[in-house]
């Protein structure tokens, strides 16, 4: 049963503005997350995915995002233009959770972080995101709520903040 976070009863037009997951993507030629000095995922050409969760996203919108991942065009074709996309170009992705991207830094000198997931919601929807992402392209991930060392090589540099609603 998808997770809804018992939104449902309030239709979409009333938390829509409320709801907005995620996903600071870089074009990378390599890429790795580790913890506890063990690599835990690694990819070659493809996509790193900083995956931040909010407290009312659902699965409907993993999904959503996921889709608009997928077919992001960040690849160079043979005219060396951006129009191609990981999986034209058999690029891997590798997901790594990061709560930090939801932090409201408006107001003063520290993050606030009133708008981020729980971790329970966190997990669930990191959870289902490296699933679904698995079943469309050669995915690997971190380890929700670890203390993760990422190391990549950013190809551009080429970086996008991706959201959906």
């Amino acid at each position: 049963m998808p997770y809804t976070n018992g939104l449902s009863e309030f239709g979409s037009e009333n938390f829509t503005k409320w709801v907005n997951m995620k996903a600071l993507i870089q074009r990378v030629t390599r890429a790795s997350v580790a913890v506890d000095g063990a690599i835990t995922g690694e990819i070659k050409q493809g996509i790193l995915l900083l995956l931040g969760v909010e407290k009312n996203d659902t699965q409907e919108i993993a999904s959503k995002l996921l889709k608009k991942v997928l077919s992001y065009r960040i690849f160079a074709d043979d005219d060396a233009k951006m129009n191609l996309n990981v999986q034209q170009v058999r690029g891997q992705l590798l997901v790594v959770s990061q709560f930090t991207l939801v932090a409201d830094t408006k107001k003063g000198t520290r993050p606030g972080f009133s708008k981020g997931a729980s971790p329970e919601l966190g997990e669930c929807l990191y959870d289902f995101f490296v699933e679904q992402a698995g079943a469309s392209i050669a995915t690997e991930s971190g380890r929700f709520g670890a203390d993760m060392q990422v190391s990549l090589v950013n190809d551009g540099p080429v970086t996008f903040l991706l959201e959906v609603t």
